[in-house]
């Protein structure tokens, strides 16, 4: 029998994990819990309604492309659904999120926009009908 896939969690490698989960609490009213890793770096878990992100800490210093074979600054993008994207959009914008494209439509039925998160992570919004 196959086996069968869904979403679980996203990572996320931050020089500033606190900044990082403020934004996602000011924009999207994430709730965030502080914690550890098992060796002692700074991790915030955030649930943004049952999307679990965890932050991690990479230190300043740190070499990140040589300290692990696959550690990263950031991610490219993640995308959100909403059921009115423009209503989402001018909500975001008050409170002073940063689109990089603005809603449009890109094919029937499917509006997307883009904003710019921290650390130049860009989180997708996106609208089916």
């Amino acid at each position: 029998m196959p086996q069968t896939y869904r979403f679980d969690h996203l990572h996320i490698q931050s020089r500033d994990p606190k900044a990082v989960a403020q934004y996602f609490q000011t924009m999207f009213a994430a709730k965030a819990v502080e914690g550890v890793t098992y060796d002692g770096r700074l991790r915030i878990d955030l649930d943004l309604n049952g999307l679990v992100i965890f932050i991690f800490k990479i230190e300043a210093e740190e070499n990140v492309p040589a300290s692990h074979p696959v550690r990263h600054l950031g991610l490219d993008h993640f995308g959100l659904l909403v059921d009115n994207l423009d209503e989402a959009a001018a909500e975001l914008k008050s409170r002073g999120a940063e689109f990089v494209m603005e809603p449009r439509t890109i094919k029937p039925g499917q509006k997307i926009a883009f904003i710019r998160g921290p650390e130049n992570v860009r989180i997708e919004l996106l609208e089916r009908s």
